[in-house]
């Protein structure tokens, strides 16, 4: 039976840098691998005060190999499980607890339940009650032991050969998404993959500019229509303002940008003629872009970003308790 974990989603996603063809080449937070490191399924005779103890352990480990950076998805993750080896009560006065813990780390995606990468430690530690001596062995933790460099190093290839992998069916998501004029949609699912997976960003990033024109013409149709509409209804001052609030969303690269200047030339001579002043009012500005490509990526990214944040705060992941096992 699938067990299912709820986690929120913190602003600052801590990210694993990712590794470049060219080691002097520096990547944008986009462009590396995004982890979330969550640890909160329960555990038999864990004792409730070493949830921020183990999940601090994991945000160590995101940290110690890598910078914190932009996520636009949040499907993988970086958790941990705990088994008990031994439990002793020394002959001292006064006895004390000792526990040997053998802690486990995965990587993977938490939401369709790939294992990418684990590896495994032993600690120990000693205290006056059952508790101390528990998180005393978690606290010997040292987690920038080589070991977990390799082990994040491990999932951050698995989940480049993920992404390149699966990049066909992304794109056939996206253009479906397309298909349904949900092109917000459409540029997420295209903008979660980093740049570090070089083949299948080389395809995303050849469909996101067309797919971005028609998200920008479609948006700049309707919003001229609408200032056509208010201004149509009231052609005076209020009428003028009612129709600056949808023209002030037009993109200057869409299809609809001169008419929209057309639009606004006519009400502010209107606005000038009833009440002899200016309309205070301008257009956003065109600008030059040496690469409008590049451009229509980060609005892509900018997109996705408000995309997540739109979504519920909490993800669903059901699907990776069988990495204990």
């Amino acid at each position: 039976m699938k067990k299912i974990y709820l986690t929120l989603i913190f602003s600052g996603l801590l990210s694993i840098s990712g590794f470049t063809q060219n080691s002097s080449e520096k990547l944008d937070d986009f462009g590396r691998i995004a982890l979330i490191p969550i640890f909160n399924h329960p555990i038999e005779g864990m004792p409730s005060s070493a949830l921020s103890l183990i999940t601090n352990k994991l945000n160590q480990i995101v940290v110690n190999n890598g910078i914190s950076g932009k996520s636009i998805g949040g499907k993988f993750i970086i958790t941990a499980n705990i088994n008990v080896l031994t439990k002793d009560v020394t002959p001292t006065v006064p006895p004390m607890h000792a526990y040997t813990l053998d802690v486990t780390f995965y990587i993977g995606d938490g939401i369709e339940g790939n294992l990418f990468s684990q590896t495994s430690l032993t600690c120990k530690g000693v205290g006056e009650t059952e508790t101390k001596a528990y998180l005393s062995a978690l606290k010997n933790i040292n987690t920038k032991d080589e070991r977990f460099k390799d082990f994040t190093e491990a999932g951050k290839q698995k989940i480049v050969q993920y992404y390149n992998a699966k990049c066909d069916f992304l794109i056939t998501e996206a253009k479906n998404l397309e298909g349904q004029n949900k092109f917000d949609l459409a540029l997420q699912k295209l903008a979660e993959v980093p740049e570090v997976c070089a083949a299948c960003f080389e395809k995303v990033s050849n469909l996101i500019p067309p797919l971005y024109q028609k998200k920008i013409n479609r948006e700049c149709q309707l919003l001229i229509s609408e200032a056509q509409n208010a201004w149509a209804a009231k052609q005076d001052l209020e009428g003028a303002q009612k129709a600056a609030r949808y023209l002030t969303d037009i993109e200057p690269n869409s299809v609809c940008y001169e008419q929209a200047k057309q639009l606004t030339g006519t009400i502010a001579k209107r606005v000038k003629e009833l009440d002899m002043r200016d309309w205070d009012f301008t257009l956003r500005e065109q600008k030059i872009e040496a690469d409008l490509n590049k451009t229509a990526i980060l609005a892509a990214r900018d997109i996705g970003i408000a995309q997540a944040q739109n979504q519920p705060s909490v993800i669903v992941y059901n699907n990776f308790d069988h990495w204990f096992y």
